[in-house]
């Protein structure tokens, strides 16, 4: 029985396999049938639904028959010579048409309309680009030629492809198109292009332009003088940077045809004959092969006129350049001074002004405890501030101040990873004149900008206008830089640490000058004042003779900028002669003053100075 039972067993295990594998086999076959029937009813589907093919659309077939194939025209429209075959429902689009064909002009029942274009921005290329904008719906703007186009949809009022046109100017400024852009949108009234034109300007006027004369003298005298009123211009390094551009930009200016590669072209640019002879006596006293910075000086310092230059006829159009200028921040270094002097580009009477009152903050800062700026009007610090900048090229630790006397104040910056520090420096190593106070009040903002390939900001980080009380070698951070600043960094610092004065005196330049000046010279300020205060006129010679017997120091070169008084009687010292009514105490101190004085005429000429 068991056998039969393990006979059973096989026969039965086999047949249960087989029919587990035929179960299978429907299974896979009914899968098989039911893929191919949804396959079927797929194909089926695509069969049916509609297939979707790009063909011509309306716009461009409106383009193409009714612009370029010009089909159904009811309105002939000439301009600049040219005649388009147009359609008025299309022109409606403009308000400048509308009104035309709308209302009770005598083009409203014409079919020919001719249109006198009077601003010479306005070309063929962008009229048929401004006419075809109105049969599509795009418009293809090439920078080079946007400005041309903005005209042209100015005039038809065309406010969609104004917005485009400031679109692509502002994605487009650079050094070859911020001018021509600032210019265009002062003419049409973008606003938006006008903002970002000028911010470009301010950013790199001091660092693009004095490399490229074309471009400078493309400049305006109202922009230049826009430029040099902000508060907001990158100034690298000081002021006196500023003062050298504008010497710069006043010849090529004067010199249309001056090439750098050509410097005897500069000769023929002049109209009138007394000017040629004195641009080429200058170009010969400069040398062959000068550079352009040779053809200036000696284009100044070879005049023949001793008036200053602004105070001639043709100086006066850049007048309000210069009185836009800081002038009072171009006598703080001895350097600078003799350069200006001998320019005799700026009224003798404004750097009259700005001694007296320089000597005047400097009495103020030695006599009186904690004199200086603070919480005054942002419009009055921006007025008067001091600007100067710097460029970082790469992150890591910096420090760097600009040199000319501050009153006192040696201002140390310092950049740290992402810190932006000021310290006041007081040590006894530096032969400078520090001021001996406590503590000195100042004011002071800081901007920090990063830009682009094409040198426009990218980013921008400006703290507020701080006041600011240190101690002597007294460290205080200005700012926090973010992490969006990225180098190189453009950092840009208003100063202000004497109180301000008034700058009315460089309202008006005097033809006459040189009558008004010619008793005192600008090294003759202070040297023989009578008790009252009149300055009467100096016998001797603006250079003494080398006698060291008598007490006075020798004179050198340099020195042509500095105060010098004559011989004093026995028993007086003699740098000042104070009235007989004068104590003997503040006789010393003042020698004290001024014998530091004479240690910080020695200062670097260099604009900034590591430490």
């Amino acid at each position: 029985m068991g056998q039969l039972m393990v006979k059973l067993a096989v026969p039965l295990q086999h047949y249960s396999d087989s029919v587990v594998n035929i179960l299978a086999g429907r299974r896979k076959r009914k899968r098989s049938l039911d893929s191919s029937s949804s396959s079927d009813e797929l194909k089926d589907n695509e069969t049916q639904s509609p297939k979707k093919k790009k063909l011509l659309t309306t716009t461009q077939y409106i383009y193409q028959a009714l612009f370029k194939e010009q089909k159904n025209s009811d309105i002939a429209v000439m301009a600049l010579g040219k005649v388009w075959n147009l359609h008025k429902v299309y022109l409606c689009q403009s308000p400048y048409f509308y009104s035309m064909f709308n209302g009770s002009w005598k083009e409203s029942c014409q079919d020919f309309v001719h249109i006198k274009i009077l601003d010479e921005r306005i070309t063929l290329e962008a009229l048929d680009a401004v006419f075809g904008s109105m049969y599509s719906d795009e418009i293809e703007i090439d920078p080079k030629a946007v400005i041309s186009v903005l005209a042209t949809a100015t005039l038809f009022h065309l406010d969609g492809i104004i917005d485009k046109c400031a679109e692509v100017m502002i994605e487009s400024i650079n050094a070859e198109t911020a001018i021509n852009y600032y210019e265009a949108a002062c003419q049409y009234g973008s606003v938006n292009v006008k903002k970002a034109a000028m911010v470009w300007l301010e950013t790199n006027l001091l660092c693009i332009y004095p490399k490229e004369e074309r471009l400078l003298r493309q400049i305006s005298v109202e922009l230049m003088t826009e430029l040099i009123t902000s508060p907001d211009l990158y100034v690298m390094q000081t002021e006196f940077s500023l003062y050298t551009l504008l010497r710069t930009w006043i010849y090529l200016r004067l010199h249309p045809l001056y090439d750098p590669s050509n410097p005897s072209a500069t000769t023929s640019s002049t109209t009138n004959d007394d000017d040629r002879d004195k641009v080429t006596s200058s170009n010969s006293n400069a040398g062959d092969g000068a550079s352009l910075a040779d053809l200036i000086q000696a284009y100044f310092s070879n005049r023949s006129e001793k008036r200053s230059f602004l105070a001639t006829l043709e100086g006066q159009q850049f007048v309000p350049a210069f009185q836009a200028l800081r002038t009072q921040y171009l006598t703080n270094h001895h350097t600078d001074l003799k350069i200006v002097l001998n320019d005799n580009i700026i009224p003798k009477d404004w750097l009259h002004s700005h001694v007296l009152t320089h000597w005047n903050s400097i009495l103020k800062v030695d006599h009186l405890p904690e004199e200086g700026p603070q919480n005054l009007d942002p419009d009055v610090f921006y007025k008067n501030c001091m600007r100067c900048g710097r460029i970082l090229l790469e992150p890591g630790y910096q420090k760097w101040r600009w040199t000319g006397f501050n009153f006192g104040l040696d201002l140390v910056l310092v950049a740290d990873s992402r810190l932006l520090s000021i310290r006041r420096h007081h040590r006894n190593e530096h032969e400078r004149l520090l001021s001996l106070q406590t503590k000195r009040q100042f004011m002071i903002r800081t901007s920090v900008t990063s830009i682009n390939s094409q040198r426009q900001p990218t980013f921008t980080q400006r703290t507020e206008v701080t006041s600011l009380s240190l101690e002597k070698n007294q460290e205080v951070t200005l700012m926090l830089m973010d992490t969006k600043l990225v180098h190189p960094l453009l950092i840009s610092v208003n100063l202000l640490v004497v109180m301000p004065t008034s700058q009315q005196f460089k309202q008006h330049v005097f033809s006459n000058e040189e009558i008004v000046n010619a008793t005192v010279p600008i090294s003759e300020i202070g040297a023989n004042c009578s008790a009252d205060g009149d300055v009467t006129s100096l016998q001797r010679p603006v250079t003494p003779t080398n006698d060291i017997t008598s007490g006075e120091r020798m004179m050198t070169a340099d020195d042509s900028a500095v105060c010098v008084v004559p011989p004093s009687p026995p028993n007086v010292p003699s740098l000042l002669i104070f009235p007989p009514t004068q104590r003997a105490a503040s006789t010393t101190s003042t020698v004290s003053t001024a014998s530091s004085v004479g240690s910080a005429v020695s200062v670097s000429s260099s604009a900034s100075d590591f430490v």
